[in-house]
């Protein structure tokens, strides 16, 4: 009979190989359990709530998204810190509301002399104490500054290529194949220099070429996964996409090709471009060590109607303080770690992305650091968050006014509401319309946003909600006591010496500023 489980009955060599076998598994097991995670950050630019397919648009096509949301997680109630661009981006890379840096108010131009104070703390730099690689590639949008003080190689990222804030800044002539007009409605700001693409601290391309921007933009993020990969190192990528803000573009592969026409089209090239990250990691060999994480800067632009974006079911849009402007899509995944097929309707914001990539990182934040973010990867995980309040601040915030409402559990009070322009002057909805002047309201209007996300049915009055105003109130004054204002870097700092320009110094300007192979439509 065949001895079982009998060590003696094995010869030493075979002891000893089993004994290394044992040891090899062991040691890999380890290795794979403590290899720090990559992290992908893909962010969408005035993508809506209501845009795309899995959260409930009828035409849209975003097959890669989709198939993301299968793989891993979908968010109902993920949140920007800002209801525009700048904040929102400063937010998601401090982990801090956007008053506390200064990005503040409204966003940063394509003369801005002011950016990201220097002295701030962004997860790329926390990451790289860690060992990791860097890199972001697309929009940056917190500032450039004169002599380029405030590009992402400043701040903690080891490499950048993109545009380096909205493309509307700019003049913008061709936005679909072949050269089709970007159209007189869209908005172009034809006064300043043509959009520029910087490679680090350089201009290599100005103006940027709309039809090729995202194909340029995938071949340097699929170059940076691959030689981090290759070198064996940890990597944090932060994609921060043109698309779908106005105006909208695509090359010759996505040009008339969706049903949503121009806005759709934007959207399948945005979610080719997440497709093709998504492939390189496969192709690398780290997509079950990488945590995908896909939101949005803020809500859609309704002023563009058709071209806007959709907020659904939610009221209003970019711009303003109701969820329609900063309650966002969100899709997490992570093979192995979080289910498949999850839905979560915890409460998170782009602000806990700064502490949960942190932690996985196995870096404390560090001291005298004063975040708002909570970690996120209790909801990862199909748990509970920690997160029960979420505060918002309007466009232009001011320290005279300081919060216009307060979430606290599934109730949100509104303490000040404003119409804004991107949410369209001829607004069905007067309330969303610019001429929707800021109103105090005492008490506040109080909304349940699990029963009524459109915020249609006013809970403020009634008896029964007064010692939950109070208690929202108390939370409120607790939680403003606590925030020191950064000095402002956005009002009263321009100069057209801020201008990005590859020939500085050059005549007529700013029709000079372009690189060699510039060319004329």
């Amino acid at each position: 009979m065949a001895a079982t489980g009998n060590k003696g009955n094995l010869s030493p060599v075979h002891s000893k190989l089993v004994l290394l076998v044992w040891f090899i598994v062991i040691h890999l097991t380890g290795s794979q359990m403590q290899k720090k995670p990559n992290i992908v950050v893909l962010f969408a630019d005035d993508l809506g709530y209501g845009d795309l397919p899995m959260y409930g648009h009828p035409t849209s096509s975003a097959p890669h998204l989709e198939g993301m949301a299968r793989e891993g997680m979908l968010f109902t109630q993920f949140y920007s810190s800002s209801p525009v661009c700048s904040p929102s981006r400063a937010a998601l890379l401090t982990g801090r509301y956007q008053v506390r840096s200064g990005v503040w108010p409204g966003v940063f131009w394509a003369d801005s002399t002011g950016g990201l104070p220097l002295n701030e703390t962004t997860i790329a730099e926390v990451l790289k104490t860690q060992g990791y690689d860097t890199a972001i590639i697309g929009k940056w949008h917190l500032g450039v500054g004169v002599n380029q003080t405030y590009l992402p190689t400043n701040h903690g990222f080891d490499y950048y290529y993109g545009v380096p804030y909205s493309h509307d800044m700019c003049p913008c002539p061709v936005c679909f194949w072949p050269k089709v007009p970007c159209g007189l409605n869209d908005n172009c700001d034809s006064q300043w220099t043509g959009c520029p693409v910087y490679e680090n601290d350089r201009i290599v391309e100005q103006p940027a070429d709309l039809l090729t921007l995202s194909s340029q933009y995938v071949k340097q993020a699929s170059k940076f996964i691959q030689n981090s990969a290759d070198k064996g190192n940890p990597f944090f990528l932060y994609m921060a996409f043109q698309h779908t803000h106005h105006p909208q573009f695509a090359g010759v592969e996505f040009t008339n090709t969706s049903a949503r026409g121009k806005f759709g089209d934007a959207l399948l090239e945005l979610d080719w471009a997440v497709g093709e990250v998504l492939s390189t990691l496969q192709q690398a060999m780290v997509q079950g060590n990488t945590l995908v994480f896909f939101t949005s800067d803020n809500g859609p632009s309704l002023r563009n109607e058709q071209r806007g974006g959709n907020a659904g079911l939610l009221k209003c849009g970019k711009g303003t303080t109701y969820e329609g402007g900063q309650r966002v899509p969100a899709i997490a995944r992570w093979p192995g770690v979080i289910p498949p097929l999850s839905r979560t309707t915890e409460l998170a914001s782009t602000l806990d992305l700064f502490p949960t990539l942190a932690k996985l990182a196995g870096v404390s934040v560090p001291s005298g650091v004063t975040l708002d973010g909570v970690d996120m990867m209790p909801i990862l995980q199909n748990k509970n968050s920690s997160r029960d309040m979420f505060f918002y601040y309007p466009t232009s915030p001011d320290p005279k006014y300081g919060l216009y409402a307060v979430r606290y559990k599934q109730y949100k009070a509104h303490y000040y509401t404003q119409g804004q322009v991107n949410s369209n002057p001829n607004n069905h909805d007067l309330d969303c319309r610019p001429s929707a002047q800021r109103t105090r309201h005492d008490p506040p209007l109080l909304f349940n946003l699990n029963n009524d996300p459109s915020e249609q049915f006013n809970l403020g009055n009634m008896s029964e909600y007064q010692q939950l105003l109070k208690t929202i109130d108390s939370k409120k004054v607790e939680f403003e006591k606590n925030v020191v204002w950064g000095e402002s870097q956005i009002a009263g700092h321009s100069s057209p010496d801020a201008e990005p320009c590859y020939n500085k110094g050059c005549s007529p300007f700013p029709e000079c500023c372009h690189t060699p192979q510039w060319w004329r439509p």
